[in-house]
């Protein structure tokens, strides 16, 4: 088996072990930094890479793998996603180019207990929606303007460490209806100059994986050089990372034999 990270453990782990040897996949597009110098010039090298620059300062202990669409199997062959703890998702212009058959992989790994994060526009990427359920459909403007970011449930392991709200002076407009299934949990709240509001990040649980969608990011503001929105993204990747033990299985199971009898 090819070796992604520099070593192997368990896929289930304690939060101890987890906070020394949380294994990262983050893919990318990686279409409009090749093909749009606007992108190109705020993320030169992708914005996985800056994502992983990111983490690698907060989360130092983390083995970090990157993904594109233009690698084979997208960059994600089974023996990687086996391997992966937590998988970080951003796209935006190509969702429909994403094979069918790496998204069923994906959704396995996930309800046997991968994490996921959504990025920005991965709110309509295939796994994402398969996850969800729904048609997953916003409202949008492309205006830079400024949004407010609040923090509406400060106890949350994601909210760790984060002020009160966060200014961005520049993002694009995502505003409700979002049509998502009602969170599990809901940790912030934008809210826009032209006067939408939005439920900016939320979390569910699938099977045994842990879900989480983060909306701020669009390719053309440097949004994910922001400090507070790399705290952001680190929180949720080490929220969403597995720990359970429990015996769980995707596939309907067959049990021929009645359970044994409570002794009498």
């Amino acid at each position: 088996m090819r070796a992604f990270f520099s070593r192997l453990q368990p896929s289930y782990i304690s939060r101890d072990d987890l906070v020394m040897s949380l294994r990262i996949t983050l893919w990318n597009e990686f279409l409009h930094e090749q093909h749009d110098p606007a992108v190109k010039a705020i993320y030169p090298n992708g914005i996985h890479d800056t994502l992983a620059e990111a983490i690698r300062q907060q989360i130092p202990t983390a083995h970090i793998h990157t993904a594109t669409l233009d690698q084979p199997d997208h960059g994600l062959p089974d023996d990687l996603l086996d391997q992966t703890d937590v998988l970080a998702w951003w796209g935006h212009k190509a969702h429909n180019q994403v094979r069918d058959d790496i998204v069923e992989k994906i959704h396995a790994r996930i309800l046997n207990g991968m994490g996921a994060l959504f990025l920005h526009s991965a709110h309509f990427a295939k796994p994402f929606k398969k996850l969800m359920g729904t048609s997953c459909r916003i409202h949008w403007r492309e205006a830079a303007e400024p949004e407010r970011l609040f923090i509406v449930h400060p106890a949350h392991p994601i909210a760790d460490g984060l002020p009160t709200h966060i200014d961005i002076s520049h993002e694009e407009m995502y505003g409700e209806f979002f049509d998502i299934p009602t969170p599990d949990e809901l940790i912030m709240l934008s809210w826009f100059q032209g006067g939408n509001v939005f439920r900016s990040c939320c979390t569910w649980t699938r099977g045994k994986g842990k879900i989480v969608y983060f909306r701020p990011g669009h390719e053309t503001h440097p949004t994910y050089h922001k400090p507070e929105i790399q705290r952001i993204i680190c929180n949720a990747l080490r929220w969403a990372a597995p720990t359970s033990n429990s015996p769980y299985t995707s596939r309907a199971t067959h049990e021929p034999q009645p359970l044994s009898p409570f002794p009498h």
